[in-house]
């Protein structure tokens, strides 16, 4: 099983930006955490700052992997563009925010991207990239 997990813009400064926030540790040392937890699973990381990068990335995965995770940062919120790659691909996208959405200011309450998604996590730190891999896993499983 191949999945997936992407970021969108500023996460790449993740240890180091607002870590009251987001926390201190980086996603590259998290992300190998990941792969240690799920042996089984062919996990890669893709991280931009840039949409169109999204975009391909999407285009060029979204019909033969198994799963994708993806955390598209500011663009959860403006990009019509990333919720319409989502709804045109076949891969099950589950949407992931480290910190509440919900909890924040009102313009990241709303995501483009929620209704083409299998599953949205939001607020449960790094730990929400874990719970959507299992989730994918499990879908995989039940043959969803």
């Amino acid at each position: 099983m191949r999945i997936m997990v992407m970021n969108g813009p500023n996460l790449n400064l993740l240890g180091r930006r607002e870590p009251h926030i987001y926390g201190r540790q980086t996603f590259e040392s998290f992300f190998g955490e990941l792969q240690r937890r799920f042996p089984q699973i062919e996990l890669v990381y893709f991280q931009s700052n840039h949409e169109g990068d999204l975009l391909d990335e999407l285009h060029r995965i979204g019909f033969e992997w198994e799963g994708i995770v993806i955390n598209a940062g500011a663009y959860t919120h403006t990009s019509i563009a990333l919720a319409d790659a989502i709804a045109a691909i076949t891969t099950p996208v589950v949407e992931v925010h480290i910190s509440a959405i919900h909890e924040r200011e009102a313009f990241r309450h709303h995501s483009f991207m929620k209704p083409y998604c299998v599953a949205q996590i939001s607020g449960q730190g790094l730990e929400g990239y874990a719970q959507a891999i299992q989730l994918l896993v499990d879908r995989q499983i039940q043959g969803a």
